[in-house]
């Protein structure tokens, strides 16, 4: 490359995007871009992939086209390019008919720089007579993965770039992926025609990764307790379906967490608002799906939870990968359940055969990963073909936590051996079958029941020896076929063991039950029956004193269902009170600090262990209810028109803005109250509660029911409550 053009390059990356020096393989893959050849790249997300294609695209005569299937990606890199003075556009179904004229009319006068364009846009005639015109100086193809069968989020009209492609011109290309396994590799190279194109790879180790599997028991609770341990900090949690992403969302909000939903499926505004949220940190915690991608570019990701298991290896280290961009330090974690798995082979179902297949072989990786004990890090960079020696990465869980070990030997050679008789030609499962002793239809079809690999490893069960063979796989002595991804060769590490044997020692599988999985607390109150007597009557007579040093009757400080509980779980800390059935934030910043004082110190003398993670609010249709009666009481609403809008009883209607009420909610109810009952009439129901020794309705009705309906002193309870318990 010539003196000039480096200077250039070198200027523009200084003034453009504020670096002094390129990353890793930059230089070199710009300068093949600037060359005008075609050029592959794969690069883990957060490594500066995007540069590779941006930067060139300034510095060349013309506008560069980048294909790109998320639209808000899209959106996120044009922002940032036009933030730098760069003129970016895009071009997708989002936009206007005038907004798509305008966008064409700079593109052809030469003023675009970058025109993304998601390939559905690609494919209209309209589109693609407009492209013919412009002076186009490359095509970056992003997300290549998209072109393969057996890439993790295959598109077909991805098949269609290159025909599209040629019919502008004789055009460079530039494929760029953050994942890729070999067999995903050759596929794009085929389709888009670039064989020849020189292949940049960076490593896949994100040294600054913790990997962590959990087995999904009462998920919930260990989602909201992690969260709470890093409060603050920004994170991401996937999530299956549209649905689970509501409400873990509205959970962890219930929880005290400041979450946000983030889905396909919602109004784009409301969705954009959340995004930019988490952006500008308004919102520490997005939840969002794994179908989804999300498109953001967020440095100090501190956590990326999947609540459900991911459909693929490839998304898992995609998604896992928006952690920890920064290069600090952060968790990445996995609640596993077979019955995950089990569930996305559902989805499946409606999928051709091929895909079919193709699916449940990406998921099989995904279930053997997440029950191995093997290091974590070593799986996943042997998926995308890189090798690693380390024996301890000390930065996941199978590394960090003993692993129980045993002699294996004579297992690997058994292995081997079956992959040999087999003639190299089966899978997983085929050899699992074949080393128990199974006589399957498809063992006997081709009359492997009379090798002599056959039945030699019957003392264990099928799922022990799928677990052997991957070991087998890790530790290089058989290797995957590229096009055949199921299939096991043999490699010459492999050959030379049969001859010459050395001792092997492999690691025992996590052992996940299906029994009790995902059991959630899914009730707002607990079994009280055990509380401590001895600190229950301590609570009591606080109570009374309390109420008496503020004029109020005991049962405004705290109901009896609130002491018992708080005789059980022992709060010591506002939040952990605020958790407390009847309490809500209110009540407990008003009332809450002598109680906490004294349970505090009866905890230190009496040392006890507190269970103040326990309770876990439930965010349940119970909440959705709540959430809608509170928004229409502030908006002053009739009962009535709440009632029939929701298709309640009225009388529902005010036990269910009772339980808002006494679990903790301030409610303003004066604009309906003011039209049932005068003035005089409300203070003499308030005057009774005020001296009434509980706030027991039926006998409130005994003394007052000569002249009040019970819905007229249920009302007034709940304002009296409002007004003097929160």
């Amino acid at each position: 490359m010539e003196i000039g053009t480096d200077n250039l390059l070198k200027g523009t990356l200084k003034k453009v995007f504020g670096y002094d020096t390129f990353r890793g393989t930059q230089e070199h893959i710009i300068q093949q871009v600037m060359d005008g050849r075609n050029t592959f790249v794969i690069m883990p997300t957060g490594a500066g992939k995007s540069l590779c294609y941006q930067l060139p695209a300034i510095v060349k005569d013309g506008t560069a086209i980048v294909i790109s299937p998320l639209i808000a990606l899209m959106k996120n890199q044009v922002d940032q390019m036009n933030a730098v003075g760069v003129n970016a556009k895009f071009l997708n179904s989002t936009l206007s008919k005038g907004e798509i004229t305008k966008v064409k009319k700079e593109t052809l006068a030469g003023e675009v720089k970058l025109l993304y364009v998601a390939p559905e846009s690609l494919t209209k005639e309209s589109n693609i007579d407009f492209l013919r015109q412009a002076n186009i100086s490359f095509v970056a193809v992003d997300e290549a993965h998209c072109i393969s069968e057996w890439g993790h989020d295959f598109r077909p009209e991805y098949r269609r770039i290159k025909s599209i492609i040629k019919d502008l011109g004789d055009i460079p290309i530039v494929a760029l992926t953050a994942t890729a396994t070999p067999k995903v590799q050759q596929d794009i190279k085929k389709n888009l025609e670039m064989e020849e194109a020189g292949v940049h790879k960076s490593s896949f180790n994100r040294t600054n990764l913790i990997y962590e599997v959990k087995p999904k028991k009462q998920a919930k609770k260990q989602l909201v307790k992690f969260v709470k341990e890093h409060k603050g900090e920004s994170g991401i949690v996937y999530c299956l379906s549209r649905k689970k992403v509501e409400e873990i969302a509205e959970f962890l909000k219930v929880n005290g967490v400041n979450a946000a939903a983030y889905h396909a499926g919602m109004e784009a505004n409301v969705r954009m608002k959340n995004q930019d949220g988490f952006l500008n940190e308004d919102i520490d915690v997005i939840v969002a799906t794994i179908a989804f991608g999300m498109g953001i570019d967020k440095p100090d990701v501190r956590f990326v939870v999947h609540y459900d298991a991911p459909k693929s290896i490839e998304g898992y280290y995609q998604e896992t990968g928006r952690a920890g961009r920064d290069g600090i330090m952060s968790k990445v974690i996995m609640f596993y359940s077979y019955n995950d798995i089990l569930k996305l082979e559902k989805f499946n179902k409606d999928k051709s055969v091929t895909e079919r297949e193709n699916a449940k072989v990406l998921l099989e990786e995904v279930a053997l990963y997440a029950e191995s004990a093997v290091c974590r890090r070593k799986q996943l960079l042997h998926y995308f073909g890189e090798e690693w020696k380390v024996e301890n990465c000390e930065a996941c869980d199978n590394c960090l936590h003993a692993r129980q070990r045993f002699e294996s030997t004579d297992l690997v050679k058994k292995v081997i051996e079956a992959v040999q008789q087999t003639e190299e030609r089966f899978d997983m499962n085929h050899l699992a079958s074949l080393l128990v002793g199974k006589k399957t239809e498809h063992i006997l079809s081709y009359s492997h029941d009379k090798l002599d690999a056959f039945g030699t490893g019957k003392d264990h069960d099928e799922h022990f020896w799928r677990s052997i063979i991957r070991q087998t796989l890790l530790n290089e002595f058989i290797k995957k076929d590229i096009e055949n991804p199921g299939v096991f060769h043999l490699t010459q590490k492999g050959i030379s063991f049969l001859v010459d044997p050395f001792k092997v020692e492999m690691v025992k599988d996590h052992e996940y039950e299906t029994e009790g999985e995902e059991e959630e607390i899914e009730k707002e109150t607990i079994n009280t029956t055990a509380y401590d007597k001895t600190l229950y009557d301590m609570i009591k007579g606080l109570r009374k004193k309390v109420a008496k040093e503020k004029d109020l009757p005991p049962y405004v400080i705290f109901q009896e269902p609130s002491m018992e509980e708080m005789a059980t779980l022992y709060p010591t800390t506002m939040d952990d009170l605020i958790k407390i059935v009847g309490v809500g934030e209110s009540k407990a910043r008003k009332f809450g600090k002598p109680f906490l004082t004294m349970i505090e110190k009866y905890v230190d003398e009496n040392d006890i262990i507190t269970a103040s993670d326990v309770l876990v609010k439930s965010a349940g249709a119970k909440s959705k209810n709540k959430i809608f009666i509170i928004q229409q009481i502030d908006r002053q609403i009739d009962l009535e028109e709440i009632a029939e809008t929701k298709d309640m009883k009225y009388e529902d209607l005010i036990k269910e803005i009772e339980n808002i009420c006494f679990a903790g909610t301030k409610l303003n109810l004066d604009y309906y109250i003011d039209h049932v009952l005068d003035d005089d009439r409300q203070d003499d129901i308030i005057d009774y509660f005020m001296t009434a020794e509980t706030d027991n309705i039926k006998e409130a009705m005994e003394e007052l029911g000569e002249y009040y309906s019970e819905d007229e002193v249920r009302l007034m309870r709940i304002k009296f409550m409002s007004e003097h318990a929160h």
